[in-house]
């Protein structure tokens, strides 16, 4: 049987092309404005911590490239019934998140990088769940990468000290956040 579909031809066409354009450009058709300066500022903020600008780059730009086939997935509607209870479990932690992320900033002594990392580890592990037989393998080393990264213990604990830049950093994160949350976006 001949199981040629131009269909899925142009589903990974769309999102090989995408893989290799993932820049700011391109990802602002996906991403809004809110989203791009919180981006911005967790390249800076992975900057500082690495003290490596090529790996704070590839940290974003597989960020960019997971929320781009993100978008072609469910745009082109690829996602069957279980993966879309998996993507929305995904969606409700990852506001949780979100809004954890910017209680432990506004509220003092509270943060806990164990909780912030197990939660960040959940989104992993729903994630690829989700996307399971959807992307290669390269993808999914591109989500362990990204989600490795911001689970970091040294890296959470940096984030929310009270010591610049790393303040700054989150402060504007937060706000960014906020914005998202208020909106709805996140």
């Amino acid at each position: 049987m001949d199981t040629f579909s131009t269909k899925n031809l142009a589903l990974q066409a769309q999102k090989k092309l995408l893989s290799k354009m993932a820049s700011k450009n391109v990802a602002s058709i996906f991403i809004d404005d809110t989203s791009s300066e919180i981006l911005d500022e967790l390249y800076r903020v992975t900057k500082e911590f690495t003290h490596n600008r090529k790996e704070a780059q590839k940290v974003i730009k597989n960020l960019i490239k997971i929320v781009v086939k993100l978008g072609v997935l469910y745009r082109n509607k690829q996602f069957g019934v279980e993966e879309l209870v998996l993507m929305d479990r995904f969606r409700k932690k990852v506001h949780t998140l979100a809004m954890t992320a910017v209680s432990f900033y506004q509220v003092d002594f509270t943060f806990d990088r164990r909780v912030m990392s197990n939660m960040l580890n959940e989104c992993r592990d729903l994630l690829h769940q989700a996307v399971n037989t959807h992307l290669t393998a390269k993808s999914h080393s591109r989500i362990n990468h990204v989600f490795n990264h911001f689970a970091d213990y040294e890296f959470l604990s940096a984030l929310y000290s009270s010591s610049e830049p790393y303040q700054s950093h989150l402060q504007r994160i937060c706000e960014g956040l906020n914005q998202m949350l208020d909106e709805g976006n996140i």
